[in-house]
């Protein structure tokens, strides 16, 4: 009953009740009780926010939070996105692992795989390794359409796969979209913040709370709460 009153008094004096925290208006949040979410204003933008989430009993409770980039043709789709086109895919995705240049933060507990002078993502369509880390590269992987992971020494002295077209790649669509570290500008679609941001999320990411990433916008067809 005093809850009631007191939000009368707040409508009686025209201020309206706080909304409620993103993951709960959410359709889908992957059935974890971990989650990041990346949201953008709008499908053009290259800048957002990265902040992550973990469920307290039936609250969510926002753990952290920090400035993000996206592609530098902004954000699009995940199911109609095209390959090389500098688009950040939209939806609910898997964390499938992490991976670095540098080692591991103190309480990483996502597997992380150290990067090597080998260390290669695949991004050639007509590549059995197609949207996958190889530790040199296949015969049927051409370099050009290849990343060397150790060549990107800022981006990816930290970073997370993020598992868009992963479990069952589909060809053209998109390879190789991690939240990384920071670089000098918007990414060619992953999702990038500042290097403190990064090892903050991997000393909190906990496999067994099942983390997934939600990547969209405030509003309109690409809206986060989508997802």
């Amino acid at each position: 009953m005093r809850t009631l009153l007191v939000l009368a008094v707040l409508l009686s004096l025209g201020a309206a009740p706080s909304p409620a925290p993103l993951p709960v208006r959410m359709a889908d949040t992957g059935g974890g009780t971990q989650l990041i979410t990346a949201e953008a204003a709008d499908a053009k933008a290259t800048t957002g926010t990265l902040t992550w989430w973990e469920r307290r009993g039936w609250r969510w409770v926002r753990v952290g939070a920090a400035p993000a980039r996206f592609g530098s043709k902004g954000l699009v789709e995940g199911a109609s996105r095209q390959q090389g086109t500098s688009t950040t895919p939209t939806g609910l995705y898997r964390l499938p692992y992490a991976f670095g240049i540098r080692s591991a933060p103190a309480g990483t507990r996502l597997r992380y795989a150290p990067v090597t002078e080998h260390s290669w993502w695949c991004q050639d369509n007509a590549s059995h390794a197609y949207n996958r880390w190889v530790e040199g590269l296949p015969d049927d992987c051409r370099a050009t359409e290849a990343e060397h992971l150790v060549s990107y020494t800022g981006q990816y002295a930290h970073a997370i796969v993020i598992g868009f077209n992963y479990e069952r790649p589909v060809r053209g669509r998109g390879a190789g979209i991690f939240l990384h570290v920071n670089g000098t500008g918007a990414t060619a679609g992953c999702i990038s913040v500042p290097e403190d941001a990064m090892r903050a999320v991997l000393a909190w990411a906990d496999p067994a709370r099942r983390p997934h990433i939600a990547v969209g916008t405030h509003g309109g067809p690409t809206a986060i709460a989508r997802y």
